[in-house]
């Protein structure tokens, strides 16, 4: 009989990237699994053209937390208890808890799968699990503790490299929009933005380095972004429209990947879009400060800048007003690697 199995990692588009590598390791390592992604409706495009991710199973936090937010306890129940059922319907033998928090724990039962397995983490809920497994030796490997969890089941990970897949149509799509905007082939992309203060390189020397790459390459850049960061964009931008663009209220989720897919490199920040420039194989230069999740990766085409200090990663808790550990990466110092990389 054709074992079942529920991978649970609804965010972010970092994490999902980075747990990329499991349902290929799971299908290549167990005889014929059928593998379901526990997803936010938000990110499902991610893997929606995932060739080793049969279903996806869509789970709107949102909705959860606006019911309880207003009290509407009954409701949230009936919610839950809804989406048990249908879980239960699929018959799981595993639901792999990726995330290792109590609500990802909760969802990992009300799977009602007979085989629960998570990471080992400060968060309660882990006598809801059947088995716990740490994240692993310390590592700058990019996805480590997942790589680390299939070694735990006895899964070899032939390809240990995150992967991203984009329909067509959507390649389409995208290329439309860049015509729209003006935008043509080859150009490089820039991912500024995330929503910590403390992952953010100083904001003006996006457009010196924009600068500094139009005159070295004579190519443009293409800014990504959410709806959100358009201001910011287009403070970078300033008066120098000719070579740079922002598609921050334009391009999707799987459209900005289309973007990058396309591009010469991409440089960003710790954020879900450097990531996707890995996945997607393409030179990638990532600037990490407060956050270092890693300094490896399985593909020589990404870069990692790096400038530790005594308090760094600080995290979600920095001590400082200034972020050196961002401050102190150069114009010069990434145009360095991009060259190298090109």
């Amino acid at each position: 009989m054709r074992r079942r199995i529920l991978i649970i990692r609804p965010s972010s588009i970092g994490d999902v990237v980075m747990a990329s590598p499991v349902p290929r390791a799971l299908k290549e390592g167990l005889e014929s699994p059928e593998i379901h992604w526990l997803i936010d409706p938000s990110l499902a495009p991610l893997l929606e053209a995932n060739p080793y991710v049969d279903e996806l199973i869509l789970w709107d936090k949102a909705r959860w937390n606006n019911l309880s937010k207003h009290l509407k306890f009954y409701s949230l129940l009936k919610e839950i208890g809804r989406f048990r059922a249908n879980l239960n319907k699929k018959g799981y033998d595993m639901a792999l808890d990726l995330q290792g928090l109590l609500r990802s724990r909760i969802l990992a039962y009300l799977s009602g799968s007979r085989e629960r397995i998570g990471f080992t983490s400060k968060e309660p809920g882990g006598i809801l699990m059947t088995r716990l497994v740490s994240k692993g030796p310390d590592s700058t490997l990019m996805g480590s503790e997942y790589l680390h969890l299939m070694k735990e089941m006895d899964i070899e990970v032939k390809d240990p490299a995150p992967r991203l897949f984009i329909k067509k149509e959507t390649i389409s799509r995208t290329e439309e929009i860049l015509e729209q905007k003006g935008i043509r082939r080859p150009f490089f992309t820039f991912a500024p933005f995330t929503t910590r203060p403390q992952k953010h390189w100083i904001l003006e020397r996006w457009r010196l380095l924009a600068q500094e790459i139009h005159r070295h390459f004579g190519l443009p850049v293409v800014i990504l972004g959410g709806p959100k960061d358009k201001g910011m964009a287009e403070h970078i931008i300033g008066n120098n429209d000719s070579i740079m663009k922002h598609l921050c209220s334009q391009a999707t989720i799987m459209e900005s990947a289309a973007v990058i897919s396309m591009s010469q490199a991409l440089i960003g920040v710790d954020t879900g879009l450097t990531h996707m420039g890995t996945a997607l194989k393409r030179p990638t230069i990532a600037l990490f400060g407060a956050t270092c999740p890693y300094l490896d990766t399985p593909l020589q085409t990404t870069r990692v800048i790096y400038h530790k200090h005594p308090c760094s990663p600080c995290k979600r808790r920095p001590t400082c007003g200034d972020f050196p550990c961002m401050a102190e990466i150069g114009e010069d110092e990434i145009l360095k690697e991009l060259k190298k990389l090109l």
